[in-house]
C-alpha cells in the first residue's frame, strides 16, 4: 500500500449499488470499506479516521447526516492527535531564550508567572529578540499547551487577505474564495493565537480584533453565523504602540486590550554576559544539523563577538554562527578569520555590568583595555567630542585622556583624535 492511497468509507442500505461504487473506486486507487447502515458505520468510523466518506442521507435507522457529523469529528481528532504527535517527536525548546544575565532570569521568571494566566499579552522589543519564541515559551508553559499555537505576521500579508486569514470566510465570499475556510482565530480554538507585528494592521482590522477580544466572537467574511472562540491573544510589535496611539494611526481601546501583561524583550547589546552561552548552544545546534561532532569557538574570536553591537540581536548572532561554522571547513574550532570582517575589526569586549570569565581564563591586560577604550569613547559620545569634558567625566587630565586614546588606538593619527 502507497502512503498515497486514501481510506475511503461507502454506506448505502443498497447492497448492489454500494458494490459497484465500491469496485469503480477500488479500480481508481482507493481503499475501500463499505457498511450497510449507520449504525455499522458508526462501528467502522469508531474504529478508524476514514479520509473520504461517502453516504446516503436516507438510510435506515441512524440517517447519513449522523454519519457524517462522526466523521468530521473523527477527522477533527485524527488531526489534534498528529499534531501533538508532532510537538512531542519535536521536543519544544526555547531556542533563543538562552541566557544567565540578570535580566533573563528576570525575564523567564515573568514568562513562567503569564504563562500560568489567560491574560492577553503584549510583547515588545527591537527585530531579532525573539518575540515568537517567548510566545512560544507562554504557550507551552500554560494549561492550553495540549492546544494548537497559531502564529500569523500581520506585515507579511497583504491587507486585503489578512482579514480572510484571520477570520475565514465562506464560499463565494470573494472572487477566488472557491470553498469555505478555517481562519486563524478558529484554528486557535482552546489554543493561542500569536498576532506578529500587530502595529502594521489596519484601522478597520483594529476594530474587529477588538470586538473578539471583547466579545469572544466573530463571523468568516462573508458569513452572517456568529462563532464562539476560547482562545488566548498574544500580540508583538518593535514598534512604539504608545507613541501610534497618541498620532492616532493605532486604537487607543485596542492598546489597552492587547496590553494587560506587558513583556518586554532586551537586545542582545543589553546582555551581552549572554553571548558565549548563546554561541555555544547555536554551534551545538548547527554542527548536529550538518553532522558534525563537537565544535567549539576561540576565546578571540568569542571576544570579539562579545564586542559586536549585534543590531540584528539574536537572530544576527545565530546567522553569525552558522556563518563561521560554514567558513571553518570542519575544523573543530572556529576562529577570529571564520568571522565577518566587520566582527574581525572589533577589538575586544565593551563593558558590562557582569564580567564573564572563560573556564580557561582571559588576557587580563587585553580585557582592561578594551574596557579603558570603551569608557573613553563612551564619555566622548557623551559629551558631543569636547576632551576637555570627557575627561571630566572620567577624572583623567586632557592630556591623559589623549594620551590613553594614542595608546589604545595607535592606528588613529594625532590630527584625528578627538
Amino acid at each position: 500500500m502507497s502512503e498515497g492511497q486514501k481510506h475511503l468509507l461507502i454506506v448505502d442500505d443498497e447492497h448492489a449499488l454500494r458494490e459497484a461504487i465500491a469496485e469503480r473506486l477500488a479500480d481508481h486507487g482507493f481503499l475501500v470499506e463499505q457498511a450497510a447502515s449507520g449504525e455499522q458505520a458508526l462501528q467502522r468510523l469508531a474504529d478508524f479516521a476514514f479520509d473520504i466518506l461517502i453516504t446516503d442521507l436516507r438510510l435506515p435507522g441512524i440517517d447519513g447526516g449522523k454519519v457524517i457529523d462522526a466523521a468530521l469529528e473523527q477527522r477533527r481528532l485524527k488531526s489534534e492527535n498528529a499534531y501533538l504527535r508532532s510537538q512531542l517527536e519535536d521536543r519544544y525548546r526555547i531556542d533563543g531564550l538562552v541566557g544567565q544575565s540578570r535580566v533573563m532570569r528576570d525575564l523567564l521568571q515573568l514568562l513562567e508567572t503569564v504563562a500560568a494566566t489567560s491574560s492577553t499579552v503584549l510583547i515588545t522589543g527591537e527585530t531579532g529578540t525573539g518575540k515568537e519564541l517567548a510566545a512560544r515559551a507562554i504557550h507551552h508553559n500554560s494549561p492550553r499547551r495540549a492546544n494548537r499555537f497559531v502564529a500569523i505576521n500581520c506585515s507579511a500579508i497583504p491587507e486585503t487577505l489578512l482579514e480572510a486569514e484571520l477570520f475565514g470566510h465562506v464560499r463565494g465570499a470573494f472572487t477566488g474564495a472557491v470553498g469555505t475556510r478555517q481562519g486563524r482565530l478558529e484554528q486557535a480554538h482552546k489554543g493561542t493565537l500569536f498576532l506578529d507585528e500587530i502595529g502594521t494592521m489596519s484601522p478597520a482590522l483594529q476594530a474587529k480584533l477588538l470586538r473578539v477580544l471583547q466579545e469572544r466572537e466573530f463571523e468568516r467574511v462573508g458569513d452572517s453565523h456568529t462563532i464562539k472562540i476560547d482562545v488566548r491573544v498574544i500580540a508583538a510589535t518593535h514598534s512604539d504602540l504608545t507613541k501610534m496611539v497618541a498620532d492616532g494611526s493605532f486604537r487607543e481601546d485596542l492598546f489597552y486590550r492587547l496590553n494587560v501583561i506587558p513583556v518586554q524583550l532586551p537586545p542582545l547589546r543589553d546582555r551581552r554576559e549572554d553571548i558565549p552561552l548563546l554561541v555555544q548552544h547555536f554551534l551545538q545546534k548547527l554542527a548536529g544539523e550538518a553532522g558534525r561532532g563537537t565544535v567549539t569557538i576561540s576565546q578571540d574570536a568569542l571576544r570579539r563577538l562579545m564586542a559586536h553591537q549585534w543590531p540584528g540581536n539574536i537572530r544576527q548572532l545565530e546567522n553569525a554562527c552558522e556563518r563561521a561554522l560554514a567558513f571553518s571547513q570542519g575544523r573543530s574550532q572556529i576562529d577570529v578569520h571564520d568571522l565577518t570582517p566587520d566582527i574581525q575589526n572589533q577589538t575586544a569586549p565593551v563593558d558590562s555590568s557582569e564580567v564573564w570569565l572563560p573556564d580557561d581564563g582571559l588576557d587580563f591586560e587585553r580585557y582592561i583595555e578594551a574596557v579603558e577604550l570603551s569608557l573613553i569613547r563612551r564619555s566622548l559620545e557623551r559629551t558631543q567630542g569636547n576632551k576637555r569634558q570627557a575627561a571630566k567625566l572620567l577624572h583623567l587630565k586632557r592630556t591623559t585622556l589623549i594620551e590613553k586614546l594614542k595608546r589604545l588606538e595607535p592606528h588613529v593619527a594625532p590630527s584625528k583624535l578627538p
